[in-house]
């Protein structure tokens, strides 16, 4: 990082890159589709459908199409579209088993670095969420997966989803630090190419499995960021010295 300005805070996306969203969409949802007799059906399958509906929804907030609403609720509304999709009417589900379901994002695992990369950063750094994931979202998670954040930050806080420059703006400015004194740790080029055209330092995590081993849909927005590595421990290796 050659002259740039010394790291006050890391900001960290989340979904993705500190925890695996495609196992535990699956792993939540298989028992579902199992009651529901649709072992036609592969969760792995379900749960990409499930995250191909995010990116469309959030446009819809930030083009201001519609008014803020937070992450919950965008994941339930893309719910009952992938079930119908699936030709399943959601009030074949109870309401129980659809708030459950949806409430599957608020239980996703940590990658297996992440619990042992993140107190070794927090010990140099403040450790905040720049994540789309509502408050209590990122509660239930960070309480489950035992996640050491200093704070929950991002668009429930800031009301701009990512990848729209106040979502980082904001998250700098609520840390009272200059935007070059904030990085934003993420597994997505085209969220560290948003901070990075904000003011930004950049770390990106390399996590070849979020998508099952597929490409990530923002593979060709890579860019020489400030820091490449394979993990969160190896980024405490690489900051922490």
């Amino acid at each position: 990082m050659v002259n740039r300005a010394p790291i006050k805070a890391l900001a960290f996306d989340v979904f993705g890159t500190v925890v695996d969203w495609r196992s535990g969409i699956a792993r939540d949802a298989a028992p579902v589709l199992a009651r529901l007799n649709r072992s036609d059906i592969d969760p792995h399958v379900f749960a990409d459908g499930w995250r191909r509906r995010y990116q469309p929804a959030l446009e819809e907030v930030r083009s201001g199409r519609r008014p803020f609403v937070i992450l919950d609720t965008l994941h339930r509304e893309a719910l009952e579209d992938l079930l119908r999709h699936h030709g399943i009417a959601p009030a074949a589900l109870d309401e129980a088993t659809l708030v459950d379901l949806t409430h599957a994002w608020h239980r996703l695992d940590p990658w297996p670095d992440s619990v042992e990369g993140l107190p070794r950063l927090k010990t140099r750094y403040p450790i905040v969420t720049l994540s789309n994931g509502n408050i209590a979202l990122m509660l239930d998670m960070a309480r489950r997966a035992h996640l050491p954040w200093d704070a929950i930050l991002g668009a429930e806080v800031s009301r701009v989803y990512k990848p729209l420059p106040e979502s980082y703006l904001a998250t700098a400015r609520l840390l009272a630090i200059d935007p070059s004194e904030l990085c934003l740790v993420a597994a997505h080029h085209s969220d560290l190419a948003a901070a990075r055209a904000a003011g930004l330092q950049t770390a990106y995590v390399d996590r070849p499995h979020e998508y099952g081993g597929r490409a990530a849909p923002d593979a060709d927005a890579a860019q020489d960021w400030d820091v490449s590595v394979g993990s969160l421990t190896q980024l405490a290796d690489e900051l922490c010295r």
